[in-house]
């Protein structure tokens, strides 16, 4: 079973200390979003879990401490550092202080296992194909030594963004394959494996490569690990990922990313941050009454484990 830290909020950069107390107690508790009263046990060891996926952009609050979590699992971490500023991610570190941390990351982790996100990938009057290129550019060669893969993928417009981001510019094929083109050049010129992740767009001719961005064979070549030869189910329609499970919980992330699609406003995320607790097994509240616990089903994608 792969775990998912990172798919519903930033929890390496807001809920650090829960997270690592969820691995030392060896299990977490995730309530399903659609019925709350549902809630599912994932045991979190080291023979149960396949592999632990990070994905944050900030990951300086676990660095000193990420050991504990490295040196029983295997591990992959998804970094995103955009173009944006603050003010369209207001919680987010700067480009330069961002690349400082993820060199460090990747020092401690090994390059291996660390993927650089230019994602999503979106126009506005500020933020032009050419300052996206520049930027990208910019990032590329201070990156390159550091990272196993680039994976970006463009903005999806989905109905949230017309009230949060009225300044979009909605993408045409022409500024999609503009943008691509510009990325797949940068990317090989700085030796940097670069691919896309679900529907977006297929530029093989620009050297850029269309593939989920957590296979069982990035996982698997990360961490010289050999894993079954299993169809890879996705997490949504038209990705090509290996199914997860998210120890996270939507709402909570206090980046405020204005392209966000986890938080339904920034305001809710702010309010449920006070009924956090880094003891509870849950990561927003405590386990109630008429909760129904499931045990989740962990089985192993390995060659070499059982099942």
């Amino acid at each position: 079973m792969i775990i998912n830290t990172g798919g519903r909020t930033d929890t390496v950069q807001y809920y650090t200390e829960w997270l690592l107390n969820r691995f030392t107690e060896g299990y977490a508790l995730s309530r399903n979003p659609l019925f709350p009263n549902k809630v599912t046990r994932y045991e979190l060891t080291p023979d149960t879990v396949d592999c632990v996926v990070f994905c944050s952009k900030d990951y300086k609050p676990i660095l000193p401490r990420l050991h504990e979590i490295t040196d029983r699992f295997n591990t992959y971490f998804h970094y995103t550092i955009t173009a944006y500023g603050k003010d369209i991610e207001p919680g987010v570190p700067s480009i330069e202080e961002s690349v400082e941390t993820l060199v460090k990351l990747s020092e401690i982790v090994g390059k291996q296992r660390v993927a650089w996100r230019y994602d999503p990938v979106l126009l506005t009057r500020e933020y032009t194909i050419k300052r996206h290129l520049n930027t990208f550019g910019r990032m590329a060669k201070m990156l390159s030594p550091y990272i196993d893969r680039c994976v970006f993928g463009f903005v999806e417009m989905y109905k949230k963004l017309e009230t949060n981001m009225p300044e979009l510019i909605p993408l045409s094929v022409q500024d999609m394959d503009e943008l691509a083109q510009g990325l797949g050049t940068i990317a090989e010129k700085n030796g940097i494996y670069i691919q896309t992740c679900g529907k977006n767009g297929n530029y093989p001719h620009y050297h850029i490569h269309n593939s989920g961005c957590m296979t069982l064979d990035i996982l698997g070549n990360a961490n010289s690990i050999i894993f079954k030869n299993l169809k890879h189910k996705g997490l949504r329609k038209d990705c090509h990922c290996i199914e997860s499970r998210d120890i996270g919980a939507y709402n909570t992330c206090m980046n405020g990313c204005k392209y966000c699609y986890a938080n339904k406003n920034q305001q809710k995320a702010f309010e449920n941050y006070q009924i956090h607790d880094k003891d509870s097994p849950l990561l927003l509240g405590v386990v109630k009454p008429g909760d129904n616990i499931m045990q989740g089903a962990q089985k192993s994608f390995q060659k070499k484990r059982n099942g």
